[in-house]
């Protein structure tokens, strides 16, 4: 099969694609033939070794498909071959195939397109929990998404909107902000062109409820200070590469609560929420009431380019890899 291979850590232009071994399922595992695959932030930070954990080389980057079961191992009882499913790992989803335990596949409704799918999982359950849990969203209450047209900050407006919050929206263009519109966000902030704090504190008539930060640098101290007494600022990343230092005597001055979001620990640390969470939010994917926003998909011979545009942030909501394509 055909897979993208990380053989060195790197930038993402070093990385290639080649013809490796079709994968075969251990007792606990299901071979997946892959039709989409999503391109999310993290598998950057994988394939130049700045993640938090490390995958040794070489590998086949991505942690998030969808598709169709070819085979099953012996012990695996929840899904059959044929079985359209979604799931979400480490690295292995550039490639044509791919072999995941059982456990972390979920069924795809008939009536859902597999790359709607492959683009959910990742985005959604990060501002899901970070929404609902983390910050504990009230109804009416304004949210303010930082970095609002990437994937994990779109999927926040949503999310913000479904739990019944009103949605500032902050991005770097006038394109992208349209997008955030149409996605529901009430109101929109050009950071590149307007005062942050400012515009946050004169839509909110005296600051933001919940700030959702996905991105770090030099605006995530401008979003604080513009909080309300008693606010809640949510960091859920940094990917414009620069971790923010946020004086304390603001966190003294305004009772602001800051927190933070990280995937796996919050899944080992709160299990209960994170099934109510998860139950929920497919609840609401089954519905139709949330859909992802994929603004490109690439082929696999393009998939260095797709893992670029990520990292430059150049992508408005989810960016796929098409392995029909």
């Amino acid at each position: 099969m055909r897979a993208l291979r990380c053989n060195a850590y790197g930038p993402p232009r070093d990385l290639m694609v080649e013809e490796i071994p079709d994968p075969e399922p251990s007792a606990h595992e299901v071979v997946i033939d892959v039709h989409a695959a999503a391109v999310n932030f993290p598998d950057v930070l994988i394939v130049q070794d700045e993640y938090q954990i490390s995958a040794p080389v070489p590998f086949t980057p991505g942690g998030e498909l969808a598709g169709i079961v070819r085979s099953v191992g012996a012990d695996v009882t929840n899904v059959a071959p044929g079985d359209r499913v979604c799931g979400t790992g480490m690295v292995g989803a550039f490639a044509e195939q791919i072999a995941m335990p059982a456990t972390s596949l979920t069924h795809v409704p008939d009536d859902i397109d597999l790359r709607d799918a492959a683009a959910f999982g990742v985005v959604y359950f990060t501002a899901y929990h970070t929404l609902r849990s983390v910050a504990d969203v009230q109804l009416d209450e304004w949210v303010a998404v930082l970095g609002a047209a990437g994937g994990v900050g779109l999927a926040s407006v949503e999310v913000a909107k479904v739990l019944g919050a009103r949605v500032i929206a902050a991005a770097s263009s006038d394109d992208k902000l349209a997008v955030c519109r149409e996605r529901g966000a009430d109101a929109t902030i050009n950071y590149d062109a307007e005062d942050l704090k400012t515009r946050l504190k004169e839509l909110t008539d005296g600051g933001a409820d919940v700030v959702v930060d996905p991105v770090g640098g030099p605006y995530a101290e401008q979003a604080l200070r513009s909080t309300r007494f008693g606010g809640r600022f949510v960091t859920v990343g940094f990917a414009s590469g620069e971790i923010p230092r946020i004086p304390l005597n603001l966190v003294l001055l305004k009772g602001v609560a800051i927190k933070g979001f990280e995937f796996l620990s919050f899944a080992q640390r709160a299990p209960d929420l994170a099934r109510r969470d998860r139950e929920e939010l497919l609840g609401l994917f089954a519905a139709g009431r949330i859909r992802p926003h994929v603004s490109k998909a690439y082929r696999l011979d393009d998939a260095a380019t797709a893992l670029h545009d990520v990292a430059e942030r150049r992508a408005v909501g989810k960016v796929l890899i098409d392995l029909l394509a």
